[in-house]
């Protein structure tokens, strides 16, 4: 199952998707839902906080009659998917945390931009919105087509109040003590080049979750699975083809 960051939507993970249902990929059953509140699903006015989320993945797998599961998050897909694995160890065989981090509430200040995205968005709307936030998302020498691309795509995944809902749930999480508590095998994985969590911080998830180990992806930002497609996927195949299941 894929997890999806908090400015995108399933379709970032189309060359993973296309990869690991392939028999060169493992001929894998794959599965990349929308969050709640954006793109094709249904608002969750309901959900106030981190475990919200975690729990609608919950209900996904028990309604496709799915006991466990190898979880790939990104961003804010890897930190539902590191509580998820912490809390019910039971239901994941192995993770793959991507460029992603403890948490916004490791920081207080950035703990406050991040509980303002809402207001930003309401306020810019979805277009300018996110033609600012885009090249941010990669490294510099990304193609325009690249960056349009992630635009567009973001335009079209995020609202009100779903995106607002996900800001505030990643403003009150802090995964510092939880980290440990993860025991699923675990890759993280990090763009070299990303800057909104940089390399830095993937250390700090490797060296504090006991089964883990670390790749960085060369000529990649913050989305590495979309800017280097072919990197991303080979260190998620040897991840599998090697790691032992929980």
């Amino acid at each position: 199952m894929f997890l999806h960051g908090i400015g995108s939507s399933r379709l970032a993970f189309d060359a993973q998707l296309i990869h690991f249902a392939s028999p060169s990929g493992g001929g894998r059953w794959c599965l990349a839902p929308d969050a709640p509140g954006y793109a094709d699903s249904d608002d969750a006015s309901e959900i106030d906080s981190l475990d919200g989320y975690v729990d609608q993945v919950l209900d996904l797998l028990d309604a496709i009659g799915a006991e466990r599961a190898d979880l790939v998050g990104v961003s804010w897909g890897g930190v539902i998917a590191a509580r998820l694995a912490a809390n019910h160890p039971t239901r994941v065989r192995r993770l793959v945390l991507a460029d992603t981090s403890r948490g916004s509430g490791v920081d207080p200040a950035r703990a406050e931009v991040m509980r303002g995205r809402g207001d930003a968005l309401a306020a810019q709307g979805a277009a300018d919105f996110a033609a600012a936030r885009a090249p941010r998302l990669l490294s510099p020498d990304a193609p325009t087509e690249l960056v349009d691309a992630v635009a567009s795509d973001m335009a079209a995944a995020i609202r009100q109040p779903g995106y607002g809902q996900a800001a505030r749930a990643m403003a009150d999480t802090d995964h510092t003590e939880l980290l440990a508590s993860i025991h699923a095998a675990t890759l993280v994985v990090v763009g070299e080049a990303d800057v909104v969590c940089p390399p830095a911080e993937a250390e700090v998830l490797t060296a504090a979750i006991p089964n883990a180990s670390l790749v960085v992806i060369a000529d990649a930002g913050h989305l590495a699975n979309r800017e280097q497609p072919d990197a991303f996927n080979r260190a998620v195949d040897r991840f599998l083809a090697t790691a032992e299941p929980d």
